[in-house]
């Protein structure tokens, strides 16, 4: 059995969503990777780590002793446990989302918990599928020594037919899910690799 567990590492991956809105498509791409980890990608197990507690970033709340609020270190302790990330990054005004950046500057603190940790993007939205969104946040990633995989890539253009998503968000396009499955594959993949060096 120990061989068998060697030769099929499992990777922690952290999944983030830059949009809190329950019916968003972008947490739908989180549920439908999450669900492929369980059916057809094998070795990864994806947690779902919720942003939307977070405060604010503002340093006055960082304690003497540098203690942080609960909700910050309780989510920077996910962070740190997770092999690597999948972020699901929505496209605010050519960016990242206020509350994304938000979690990424927190788990930015010293020490920093995101380095060395292999990552990727996926994203929907209209227009180039939240393109830029993801360009910006890997301008980010060089700072924070996160490790992206380079392809493949996946923003989706949700409103172009036919449909991508049911009414409650969830993906039902076969295609895009083909796609994201190989965004997983990578992401095991190349952190593997990582995790190796």
């Amino acid at each position: 059995m120990e061989a068998v567990m060697a030769a099929n590492p499992v990777i922690k991956v952290a999944a983030l969503c830059g949009s809190l809105r329950k019916g968003s498509y972008n947490r739908g791409l989180l549920r439908a990777a999450t669900e492929l980890s369980k059916e057809s990608v094998k070795g990864i197990q994806i947690e779902y780590i919720d942003i939307s507690e977070l405060p604010m970033l503002n340093t006055d709340l960082e304690g003497a002793n540098g203690s942080l609020p609960a909700a910050v270190e309780a989510f920077r302790q996910k962070i740190r446990e997770a092999d690597s990330i999948l972020f699901a990054s929505p496209e605010y005004n050519y960016s990242v989302s206020a509350p994304l950046k938000n979690a990424l500057d927190w788990a930015s603190r010293p020490p920093n918990c995101w380095a060395d940790k292999a990552a990727a993007i996926v994203s929907a939205g209209g227009g180039l599928g939240g393109g830029l969104a993801q360009y910006h946040l890997r301008q980010i990633g060089v700072f924070l020594d996160l490790h992206f995989i380079n392809k493949p890539v996946f923003f989706l253009n949700a409103f172009a037919p036919p449909a991508k998503f049911d009414g409650d968000g969830n993906l039902i396009d076969p295609a895009s899910m083909d796609r994201l499955k190989e965004v997983l594959v990578s992401l095991h993949a190349f952190a593997l690799r990582l995790k190796r060096t």
